[in-house]
């Protein structure tokens, strides 16, 4: 029986929904050492320049930063070491597919404990071009205006 109960986010990548344009998103397991978990568990963890690659049947996490345990000792991890994932066969060859077909990559975007158990949401993901960015960002400024001019018609009403 697990000890923690429900989701603890511990870090999420705000970059990957600017960049790139999120298919379909998968929930994976991770491989971590002792004080890789402690030193998520004090909430240090940063996302931003990671990605997933799939090499042979497994699944792998590089370039995620997860600072070194401060009361390690020798036994410390390296901070931005290699980190299997653990996914069923069928979901990796799934992804394998698409990203071989091209134009698909493998970006984390989200990293936290699930009932005590390290998780990090993987997104099938296919990046934006500078056009799509400057789009992105105009629709939702403009649904803020609107939302902001809804509110005041709102408030004067009363």
């Amino acid at each position: 029986m697990p000890r923690e109960r429900g989701e603890k986010v511990i870090a999420t990548n705000r970059r990957a929904r600017h960049d790139y344009t999120i298919e379909k998103s998968y929930e994976a397991g991770l491989v971590l050492t002792g004080t890789e978990v402690k030193s998520l568990r004090q909430g240090r963890a940063n996302l931003s320049d990671g990605y997933a690659y799939i090499k042979g049947n497994e699944i792998f996490l590089d370039a995620v930063h997860i600072p070194e345990y401060s009361q390690g000792h020798w036994t410390n991890h390296s901070a931005k070491r290699i980190r299997k994932l653990l996914m069923h066969r069928e979901e990796i060859q799934k992804l394998e597919h698409a990203v071989s077909a091209g134009g698909y990559t493998l970006v984390p975007l989200k990293l936290y404990f699930l009932d005590g158990r390290a998780k990090v949401e993987i997104a099938l993901a296919k990046g934006k071009r500078e056009y799509d960015k400057r789009q992105t960002l105009r629709e939702r400024q403009d649904t803020r205006e609107a939302e902001r001019a809804m509110r005041l018609r709102n408030r004067m009403g009363e």
